[in-house]
């Protein structure tokens, strides 16, 4: 597979987060370039490596074989019209990392025929252990579609998804889903400290058991029911805590909540369109 140029519309967290993803796994940085409107986003761009910047988004489109857009969503449109022509004449891949921004949304500014790739990321990619779904029109081919899974792997594992619908629940499960395990961290710690711990303490211990738990999951070859069984003694202290929380309806609690999500996503695409 070729190596592309890849252009960044936009050098926020994501952007810098995903090329520097890119420089460690081998991509040279002379096929690397980003637009951004604020000199300090550049600077920090170019502190990675020898990328170009620009601050026109033409500019940077110019050429590439895969734009990157990386914009928040309020600015999409008056993006998307600054590279449609540049997109049309390479034939380019555009892969979109904000949310809420449709396929019919940038069609509407890029022409039906372009060459379309959703993202849903989450924010630990900035770790480079991210966890990104992809949403394909039918008009990216088989070595787009490489592109699209190589460029964000650099930053953690890639998952497709068969319909744009499905970003909506993606969005609800990994793109809101750290937050969810950091209030329950925040919940344990304050827990522990009711129950006589020192708050250092109590924040330790809960980071690391997180830490701990997510790392016998992923690295493990047991599935979670397993990993959870093994854990609870019968008649011992997790039991009395697991018993706890279905008693108070956690299942349900979490799938409300993901609905919520889910929901809140699709109104957003809505009010985006």
């Amino acid at each position: 597979m070729s190596t592309p140029t890849i252009a960044f519309i936009g050098a926020g967290n994501m952007a810098r987060s995903i090329l520097g993803g890119l420089l460690e796994s081998g991509h040279p940085a002379g096929s690397l370039r980003a637009a951004d409107p604020f000199p300090d986003s550049l600077e920090q761009l170019r502190a990675l490596g020898p990328i170009a910047t620009f601050t026109d988004n033409a500019e940077a489109a110019r050429g590439a074989d895969v734009v990157i857009l990386a914009v928040k969503p309020q600015v999409m449109a008056e993006a998307l019209s600054a590279i449609a022509s540049q997109v049309a004449e390479n034939n380019a891949l555009v892969i979109s990392i904000a949310a809420g921004i449709t396929v019919d949304s940038m069609r509407a500014r890029l022409g039906d025929g372009t060459a379309i790739v959703r993202c849903m990321p989450n924010t630990p990619a900035l770790l480079g252990c991210g966890a990104s779904a992809l949403y394909a029109t039918g008009q990216v081919g088989p070595a787009q579609r490489a592109h699209a899974e190589a460029i964000l792997g650099a930053v953690g594992i890639v998952e497709w998804v068969d319909s744009e619908s499905a970003l909506d629940a993606i969005t609800a499960l990994s793109g809101s889903g750290p937050a969810y395990f950091f209030l329950l961290m925040e919940t344990m710690i304050d827990a522990g400290v009711e129950l006589g711990l020192g708050r250092e303490t109590a924040t330790v211990m809960a980071r690391q058991t997180a830490l701990g738990a997510a790392r016998m999951a992923v690295e493990g070859d047991v599935d979670l029911v397993e990993l959870r069984r093994r854990v609870t003694s019968p008649g011992g202290t997790t039991q009395a805590a697991v018993e706890s929380f279905e008693a108070s309806g956690l299942r349900d609690t979490v799938a409300r909540a993901m609905t919520a999500a889910a929901e809140r996503a699709a109104e957003m695409a809505r009010e985006l369109a």
